[in-house]
Formats: C-alpha cells, structure tokens, sequence
C-alpha cells in the first residue's frame, strides 16, 4: 500500500479528524479570551468608575456588586441623577478609577486602619495634652 493509495482512502477522514480538534481548539481560546475579558471588566467596575451603558447613556458607578449579578447596579448619569440598571446593562468602563481599590482590598485596608488606630490609642492613653 502506498501513500497515495493510503491517502485516497484515509485522507477525509484524517482531514475531518483534523477540523474537528481545530475547531475545538479554536472554541475553547476564544471562550478563555472572553472570560479573561470579563474578569478584567469586573476588576474595573468600582464605584467612581466612568462607564458607557448598552443605552449609549455615560455614568459613573455609584453601586455595582460583582458578586450578585442580579441586583442591580446604581449609576449617577448626571450630578445628583442616580439610576438603577441591570448590572449586565454596563457595556465597558470608559475611565478606570486611577488606584481603585476592589471591595477585598477595601475591606484589608480598613482591618489595618482599625489596627493601627488601636495601636495609636494604646500609646496616647499616658500621654495628655498639655494646655
């Protein structure tokens, strides 16, 4: 049997074979592409954020919770305008807050704050100020 012979044979199947995992292969990079976009997007989705809506209407986040995609996210359109959209109604964020910080690193933050004014408390308690 020789290659052309072989070919003839197998060679649909080999090229089907071959589509598929291409296809395959394409589907799952395009899918990890759009969930590493959408995890990018929700890094950047934080209150004071400038955000374009699927209504072509530009705010910015007042509320947005990541966690719970059903509850809806509260954008300020105008100063003192504040409405309530479906939080899948946020296209992209225009402007990401310079040094935002996410809801874990704001809750961090403020453990340390706690602790570091506990700490300041403790060595003020000897000292009283003197009029």
């Amino acid at each position: 049997m020789d290659f052309a012979s072989f070919f003839a044979n197998y060679g649909l199947i080999i090229l089907l074979v071959a589509l598929l995992v291409f296809m395959f292969w394409s589907s799952r990079r395009r899918m990890a592409k759009q969930k590493a976009e959408q995890e990018a997007k929700a890094r950047q989705t934080v209150p004071g954020a400038e955000v374009l809506l699927q209504g072509g209407l530009y705010g910015t986040i007042v509320e947005y919770d990541p966690d719970n995609l059903d509850r809806p996210a509260v954008v300020e359109i105008a100063p003192g305008v504040d409405i309530k959209v479906h939080s899948q109604a946020i296209l992209r964020v225009v402007d990401p807050v310079a040094g935002a910080v996410t809801g874990d690193e704001y809750v961090e933050s403020e453990a340390e704050a706690v602790e570091n004014t506990d700490a300041i408390d403790d060595d003020d308690t000897d000292s009283k100020p003197k009029a």
